[in-house]
């Protein structure tokens, strides 16, 4: 495994492997690697034949200072995993090599809008501006490939499809299915900073997604009711501040007011947008010091938790969505 700090050096390693005939995988990543980013690193690497992996804690994605400096950095460890994971190499960046003006802030960045503005844009001003930006430039690094990234950030997907897409880059943007504990929760680089009590109390995140799925395989078709389920839930739990919760259309973010039932065909009032397969539940509170956020499809099969679940259908479907 390879382990570069420098841009052209990295390029230079995947210009040589695209001229031997080699297809290459990026896995951006921000560091403190957990098995939600091994699952990544493993598609990359069952599709593509050099898997590159970029740590990088890009300081444009985060409003707060405080949050930037509590972000887990545990490079060392996070090559030992790299390497068990057979990637190829790792582009581990200082911030003036990815930014050369720093510590000003660049003068060129990335704004998607429409996709980026609501729920976690609108929570964190900015924030996407930031990602579509460095995730920009890891793409003109990598160069054509493929890159992997979690549903479990879902907005932040929808806004590298935009992005790749209406820039014409040659990436091809692929969603890979959550990765949770056993109990349900997600997984996340910002899970260590909870303490046990903060750490029971975030289940509650994935029941309130469970009750919304409940809701809406018990025959509610309104939005605003499937929301109330999902706010109901969390109210229930003292150490957590709801942020939003809300059922949406999956390819525009935008919220869901009457869900057609799967059948409705023939129905001259139901909108076509908003069938089974284009909705998604998302969700993001504030558990002690740590924003947390989820999200599940709307309609599955089953409610059983499993820790490292295989894609179904509809996450299938949501992986070719842009």
């Amino acid at each position: 495994m390879e382990v570069v700090e420098s841009v052209a050096a990295c390029r230079s390693i995947l210009d040589g492997a695209r001229a031997a005939g080699r297809v290459v995988g990026l896995v951006p990543t921000m560091g403190a690697l957990h098995d939600g980013h091994t699952s990544l690193m493993n598609r990359a690497r069952a599709e593509c034949e050099v898997v590159v992996v970029s740590i990088f804690v890009n300081p444009l994605q985060f409003g707060d200072p405080e949050d930037i400096a509590r972000y887990p950095r545990t490079l060392e460890r996070d090559l030992v995993v790299c390497a068990e994971s057979g990637v190829d190499v790792v582009l581990a960046p200082s911030v003036p090599e990815m930014y050369p003006s720093w510590p000003d802030a660049p003068s060129t960045t990335v704004s998607v809008r429409g996709v980026s503005e609501g729920w976690e844009g609108a929570s964190r001003p900015g924030h996407f501006d930031g990602v579509a930006t460095v995730v920009a430039k890891l793409f003109t690094i990598a160069g054509p490939c493929r890159a992997y990234f979690g549903l479990k950030d879902f907005q932040q997907l929808a806004v590298v499809r935009s992005m790749a897409r209406e820039l014409s880059l040659p990436v091809e943007v692929v969603g890979c299915p959550i990765v949770r504990e056993a109990d349900g929760l997600a997984l996340s680089s910002r899970n260590v900073r909870l303490s046990p009590g903060e750490r029971q109390a975030a289940m509650v995140l994935s029941r309130a997604l469970a009750a919304g799925r409940a809701a809406l395989a018990g025959g509610e078709r309104s939005g605003a009711a499937v929301t109330r389920a999902m706010h109901s839930v969390v109210a229930a739990e003292p150490l957590v501040a709801l942020d939003y919760a809300a059922l949406v259309d999956a390819d525009t973010l935008h919220e869901v007011g009457t869900v057609a039932d799967s059948d409705s065909d023939s129905d001259a009032d139901a909108d076509p947008d908003h069938d089974h397969d284009s909705l998604r539940l998302l969700i993001a509170a504030q558990v002690g010091p740590v924003r947390l956020i989820d999200n599940s499809e709307a309609f599955v099969a089953t409610d059983a938790v499993r820790a490292a679940p295989r894609a179904t259908e509809t996450v299938r479907q949501l992986e070719r969505i842009g």
